[in-house]
């Protein structure tokens, strides 16, 4: 028995008393009559539109989404799986007027009915507009259309990137574009530009143009062009999405975007870096005119051959007017040649006049220095004398010392001041400690000046000279012979060498060398002289 039968089975009048209950109805589980229930809502609605605002829309974790569909008058549960959730055309919202096709089913677990949704569109223009509106506020304020994010677009580009229809008039109308203006090179990547996928395949397309490398085999484009014929609302829609919108915010290249004619607009205008009212407008933005990019190199290459000439010419009549007022560089040369020559004669003889002056000079102050030996001496005399005079006022003072106390034992008993003696010989034995210190540091003081007085007289003494390879010729009655013109050939004299003395001849054939003994070396400085005690 089916559920048509039980629900075609007479029912007593209106008013009429009960009968009684007929022994052939059947007797149904509660899954029996929801399937029943199940198979004849399917088999009735197996194909409906249904129009009506979204409410309570939910994206599940599986990625099936749930919603309702209400009016003034009911309420009515959708469901849409995620094999079809993806293919959707719009993304659904809370407050969104759709239209869904899908079948009408139950959900046996709670006894309700619901809409499975196989397509949703929006429910006429002023939807979409509203849609459109909505979505164009909520891009702005997250700063997506800002002006200052904009880039300008390459002056002429190596490669362009076309995203559009292959098949569509819009690619020939940008290629023959290119063509006369400027033939560059052209990557076309083709979307549907219309339709459930479009949207998707722009996105993907922008950003496969963006993930080519700068050196790889298919080269990277300079700008892109986004383009698609006119077309209404609903046709343009998949330009509105959000996911082309962010995919060209996020384009690292520059974007061109022409979609539809001048009066349509889009959210992808707002995004892009350029926008063209047609596609062939956005061909003419992206490259120059070759011709008069052409016309305009030839006007520069003949004004600056202009001006080359003209500052050629201004340069030459410069350097005739200098060098008419410039004198003869001869005469010139002449007179500095002049001024050089008197200069070095004036210089040779200021060298000669210099070195005379310098040896004078050395040998006044050499007649004035005193032979470190006699200083010395003269010191250690001095010294000597000094000792002597203070030994004898000691001696006296100790005399002095030894009648007074003698004096004072003959008055006085001894114990009396054999403290006051101890004290007086021990104060007088510190004294002669001091004074013989004091001596000793004196005669050190004195003795460090005279060691550099000896020092200097010896690095300017003749014989540091003669050690440096010098020698000093003299005659037979040994006076010095300073200059070859004072020779004659065949003269005898002496040379002086630092190791010792030998003779010879000016100019002779045989000279005769007579060398002499090695002079004895000098002590560098006078042994110290031994101080002695003063006590």
């Amino acid at each position: 028995m089916t559920f048509d039968t039980v629900q075609n089975a007479p029912s007593p009048a209106p008013g009429s008393p009960p009968g009684p209950t007929p022994g052939n109805v059947p007797v149904f589980s509660v899954g029996e009559l929801s399937q029943a229930v199940k198979r004849t809502i399917e088999g009735t609605f197996e194909r409906v539109r249904v129009r009506g605002e979204i409410s309570g829309f939910k994206r599940h974790s599986s990625g099936h989404l749930y919603l309702s569909l209400k009016d003034d008058q009911a309420v009515l549960a959708a469901v849409c799986w995620r094999g079809q959730a993806g293919r959707l055309s719009i993304q659904p919202e809370d407050g969104m007027e759709v239209i869904c096709v899908g079948k009408l089913t139950t959900y046996p677990g709670q006894s309700k009915y619901q809409l499975v949704i196989e397509q949703m569109e929006l429910a006429g223009e002023g939807a979409l507009l509203k849609l459109l509106e909505e979505r164009k506020r909520k891009l702005a304020a997250e700063g997506l259309f800002a002006a200052e994010r904009k880039r300008a677009i390459p002056y002429l580009p190596r490669v362009i990137g076309v995203v559009t229809s292959p098949t569509g008039a819009v690619i020939r109308d940008i290629l023959h574009r290119l063509a006369d203006r400027f033939p560059r090179h052209v990557l076309v990547w083709p979307v549907a530009v219309q339709g459930e996928a479009s949207a998707a395949q722009v996105a993907a397309a922008i950003r496969g143009f963006n993930a080519l490398p700068e050196d790889g085999p298919v080269p990277r484009p300079n700008v892109l062009i986004v383009a698609r014929g006119g077309g209404s609302l609903e046709d343009l829609w998949g330009f509105n999405e959000e996911i082309v919108v962010r995919a060209v915010v996020e384009s690292a290249i520059p974007v061109i975007s022409a979609v539809g004619h001048e009066t349509d607009t889009t959210l992808i205008d707002f995004a892009a870096d350029r926008r063209a009212p047609t596609p062939s407008a956005a061909a003419e933005m992206a490259v120059p005119v070759r011709a008069d990019l052409e016309t305009s190199i030839r006007t520069a290459d003949l004004r600056l051959f202009q001006a080359m000439a003209r500052g050629l010419a201004d340069r030459r009549k410069y350097l005739d007017a200098m060098a008419r007022a410039l004198g003869d560089p001869q005469t010139l040369l002449g007179t500095a040649t002049q001024r050089l020559d008197v200069a070095a004669e004036r210089l040779g003889n200021g060298l000669a006049a210099g070195l005379r002056q310098r040896r004078s000079d050395v040998a006044a102050r050499a007649a004035r220095l005193v032979h470190p030996r006699q200083l010395l001496a003269t010191k250690g005399q001095a010294l000597a004398a000094d000792a002597r005079a203070l030994d004898q006022a000691m001696a006296g003072l100790l005399d002095r010392q030894a009648a007074r106390r003698d004096r004072v034992a003959g008055r006085l008993h001894p114990r009396l001041f054999e403290g006051e003696l101890r004290a007086a010989g021990q104060k007088l034995t510190r004294a002669a400690d001091g004074l013989e210190r004091a001596a000793a540091l004196k005669l050190r003081d004195a003795a460090t000046p005279l060691r550099m007085w000896a020092e200097r007289l010896e690095n300017v003494s003749f014989e540091r000279v003669l050690q440096r390879g010098y020698v000093i010729v003299r005659d037979t009655a040994g006076h010095v012979v300073g200059t070859a013109a004072a020779t004659t050939d065949g003269q005898a004299v002496r040379l002086h060498f630092a190791d010792g003395k030998a003779d010879a001849v000016i100019g002779g054939a045989g000279e005769s060398r007579k060398p002499t003994r090695p002079a004895a070396a000098k002590p560098s400085s006078p042994p110290p002289l031994k101080q002695g005690t003063l006590l």
